[in-house]
């Protein structure tokens, strides 16, 4: 399977299962941007339930952007925002400590675009997850693209996919299980776990 997916900011499960199971990943990036997304939003489980984080961007819905030219309306403090977050969302969960590190300088270091800050993301969940995926980048975009099987519709907030297996969560007591949350959720709750977990997964949009 040749998957053509959108990158997107830290990936939730199902881009995760889709990029995991593949024979070879080909990222979009180059579409027109396009909001109400998960390429600058990611959804993780706090105190409360499920807890929305959004990048801002600076972009107008009457001017077509290319995904690339988008830039991070840094003139927000996000970054702090995002990391005091995902600290008070999974500070107790069993493999926080161990991967917090590695994620702290992309809540540290300013990126100028939405789409550079995004594969930033990946690389970083890559060396986490020990896991070698050396992904494609398109050239041209195509409507319908011939060899590649197109999962470009995850990246859409309103696409619903099947529930995966539940695994436990910091607050599954308090709010159950919620499924196709941010991969930094099964991170983590499963640490190394966390690729023969999407290993096992079936997805069904």
């Amino acid at each position: 399977m040749n998957s053509l997916i959108y990158p997107t900011y830290f990936p939730n499960i199902a881009h995760f299962w889709a990029m995991v199971n593949a024979d070879a990943v080909h990222f979009e990036v180059s579409d027109n941007y396009q909001k109400q997304s998960y390429r600058n939003r990611t959804e993780i489980y706090g105190a409360n339930g499920k807890m929305a984080l959004t990048v801002p961007v600076s972009y107008s819905q009457n001017n077509r952007q290319l995904y690339k030219n988008v830039k991070i309306a840094n003139e927000e403090s996000w970054q702090i925002q995002h990391l005091k977050s995902l600290q008070s969302a999974y500070s107790m969960s069993p493999f926080f400590e161990f991967y917090i590190d590695e994620l702290i300088p992309l809540f540290e270091n300013p990126f100028e675009y939405i789409l550079d800050f995004n594969l930033k993301c990946f690389e970083v969940l890559l060396s986490a997850l020990q896991l070698h995926i050396e992904p494609m980048y398109t050239s041209t975009f195509e409507k319908e693209p011939i060899g590649k099987t197109d999962f470009r519709n995850l990246a859409k907030r309103t696409v619903k996919v099947s529930s995966f297996e539940p695994y436990t969560q910091v607050f599954t007591e308090k709010h159950g299980f919620i499924s196709n949350l941010s991969i930094l959720d099964l991170l983590f709750n499963e640490g190394p776990n966390t690729e023969l977990y999407l290993k096992r997964q079936k997805l069904k949009t």
